[in-house]
């Protein structure tokens, strides 16, 4: 979803709390990564987030915060995957301090994944989650993004439904939707993600040196490189 969209749903959900809160989410998620490689997304066995991790793998190019760039951890990696793709769950037993574990979980998270999330959490590893709210994830977490079961909404729809809205006048319609859908709620995550935030949480970024200013004004001259497959 590009940049343009993302705005239109934002406006969308204004009164409904869903943007203040996949904020402070992404705030927690910008905060809890250490290393460059630390972040590990993690989904179920019948649910990968590759969007998600496509995207989170944007914000880092866009931006230049390494730390968004997430290794994603599969149940069952093919033999012959490109080598991020190849990263199975035994990667998450050598989580540390200063990593964090990403779980994406719109189903069963399964008690296996969730003895190895334990464990890493007892290793000084950071927990988030995107969950249903029905796991034991919410006793794990540091932080947890509900969504329930049940979506009214989709990115398409709230577009739909804004402009819709525009052309006939109607300014006056109340947007409230309580409920989301998982996709929408990574679009907003994500893009929360990239966003710049207060002072204090701007300090933990390095400052850009000259080098990459020069690099990032290229990438505006001539495009920025594609990033990783997914």
């Amino acid at each position: 979803m590009d940049s343009a969209r993302v705005q239109l749903l934002r406006e969308v959900l204004a009164n409904t709390g869903w943007v203040d809160r996949t904020r402070g989410f992404a705030r927690s998620l910008r905060r809890s990564t250490d290393t460059g490689d630390g972040l590990l997304l993690v989904g179920t066995p019948t649910h990968e987030p590759w969007h998600l991790a496509a995207h989170l793998d944007d914000e880092a190019r866009i931006t230049g915060i390494t730390t968004l760039s997430p290794t994603l951890v599969r149940w069952s990696p093919p033999l012959g995957a490109p080598a991020h793709l190849s990263i199975g769950l035994d990667r998450l037993e050598g989580a540390r301090r200063g990593e964090t574990l990403f779980v994406v979980a719109p189903d069963d998270p399964t008690e296996g994944l969730l003895e190895r999330l334990a464990d890493a959490r007892r290793s000084g590893a950071t927990l988030l989650t995107i969950d249903n709210g029905t796991s034991e994830l919410g006793g794990l977490a540091h932080d947890q993004l509900i969504v329930p079961e049940r979506a009214l909404i989709t990115p398409a729809q709230s577009t739909m439904a804004l402009v819709s809205a525009t052309t006939l006048g109607l300014t006056d319609i109340d947007f409230t939707l309580p409920d989301m859908s998982f996709d929408t709620v990574q679009h907003l995550v994500s893009a929360a993600a990239g966003d710049t935030f207060d002072s204090s949480a701007s300090a933990k970024q390095p400052r850009p040196g000259l080098r990459d200013r020069l690099a990032r004004l290229l990438d505006g001259i001539q495009g920025a490189p594609p990033s990783r497959e997914w």
